[in-house]
């Protein structure tokens, strides 16, 4: 490396967001905004077309209080009952005159 050009890359967390991905063939990416749980965005390069990826809550960061009613939201309202109408009073004989021959 005497008398050669020899370049030396110094990589850290701070470079990589604002360089480009070293690599002779690019995986095809998207823009997308990350929203963090505070609210927080930050644009990122992701590998599915999408325009906004929420982050989780972490519940257990939340109080008691905020907790109880975060997984009172997430149960269903009410229980859907379905009713079965075995009673069936239908006449085929009654559109016969609409048929027809």
């Amino acid at each position: 490396i005497f008398g050669g050009f020899h370049q030396v890359r110094f990589l850290n967390s701070l470079s990589a967001s604002i360089t480009r991905p070293h690599r002779l063939t690019y995986k095809r990416t998207y823009p997308t905004i990350l929203v963090n749980p505070d609210g927080s965005t930050i644009t990122i390069m992701y590998p599915e077309p999408r325009k906004i990826v929420k982050l989780p809550l972490n519940i257990w960061t939340l109080s008691e209080a905020e907790r109880k009613a975060k997984l009172e939201s997430r149960k269903p309202k009410k229980k859907v009952k379905f009713e079965d109408d075995i009673d069936d009073n239908y006449d085929a004989n009654k559109y016969l005159k609409y048929m027809k021959k």
